[in-house]
């Protein structure tokens, strides 16, 4: 891959992870239930895809019966993760939250190498620890033992293993399927099943103000289109450890929006690991070998 491409690849990453930074701010903001706000997010921005599914008919049909289960498992996890990560939001801090949701990298990592066979070099893993390390002084001050921080907290590590399972399978299925038609399909299978779980927890579908669908709208444009959404169109080039790393990125940019926005305290140290944090995923991105085009060992993936 020529060093241009490799740049533009590592531009779109950085979008990417700008656009989810808003997410918890948008989450925040909004008063409906997490399961509601996680529901519309997704199926608005269905809507907005809706008007190009004709044209990928072909593409639609030719579908084999094990890929379309493979699809409706990585929509459940992402449904799965949105459910717990936006209800961890109500329960600790924005830092807290999304450090934690920093699991991810290691995991995808170790599930890659498992699945895939990938291997990274020793000194992308010395990013790993570095960004980690910048991670916990981010979350320092917000991890409390006690009852209802530690609640959220479980609720957002929980959500990051979700979000793995859902990045391992895309991985896969992102060499096959093209992106539209795995987008379209992942989110609307998961806004589904996010509308299950608020029926049969009894959340009102309706009635919500302005400000709310307004809220919606803006979590299915910048955090959906302009982060999920192009990060699966980047497992086509980029593998799923190396995207999973900008992630890192979200707890920057989410406590520094949570700092000006919403008042939430931003220490020096805090500031100071912000910087040792990005300079972790600078190393990684730098020092990380390419995934394989072709996946060897997809028949083993999702079928357990």
């Amino acid at each position: 891959m020529s060093s241009r491409k490799t740049s533009h690849l590592y531009a779109l990453l950085v979008i990417g992870m700008i656009a989810i930074s808003f997410s918890a701010i948008f989450v925040k903001w909004s008063e409906a239930p997490a399961p509601v706000i996680g529901m519309y997010r997704l199926l608005l921005t269905n809507l907005v895809l809706l008007p190009w599914v004709w044209s990928y008919r072909a593409e639609w049909r030719s579908i084999q019966r094990r890929d379309w289960l493979r699809m409706t498992m990585s929509g459940f996890f992402l449904g799965l993760h949105f459910l717990l990560w936006m209800e961890s939001l109500r329960h600790t801090t924005v830092a807290s939250s999304t450090a934690l949701l920093t699991l991810e990298p290691i995991l995808v990592m170790a599930g890659s190498f498992w699945l895939f066979k990938q291997r990274t070099t020793s000194r992308a893993v010395f990013g790993i620890v570095i960004s980690l390390f910048g991670v916990i002084l981010i979350g320092w001050g917000d991890l409390k033992i006690s009852g209802q921080a530690l609640y959220g907290d479980l609720l957002s590590v929980l959500g990051a293993i979700a979000v793995v399972i859902h990045m391992l399978l895309g991985q896969d299925l992102r060499q096959r399927v093209s992106s539209y038609v795995y987008n379209f399909t992942v989110f609307l299978v998961a806004g589904a099943c996010l509308a299950v779980y608020n029926i049969s927890a009894g959340y009102a579908m309706t009635g919500y103000g302005a400000k709310e669908w307004v809220l919606f709208s803006l979590m299915a444009i910048v955090p959906t289109v302009l982060g999920h959404m192009l990060f699966n169109w980047l497992l086509k080039y980029m593998n799923a450890t190396s995207i999973s790393m900008g992630v890192l990125g979200e707890p920057v940019g989410a406590s520094i929006l949570a700092w000006i926005l919403l008042g939430e305290a931003m220490t020096p140290l805090q500031m100071l690991a912000c910087l040792l944090l990005i300079f972790g995923v600078w190393v990684f991105l730098v020092n990380d070998r390419k995934a394989p085009q072709s996946v060897s060992t997809t028949a083993d993936v999702g079928t357990a």
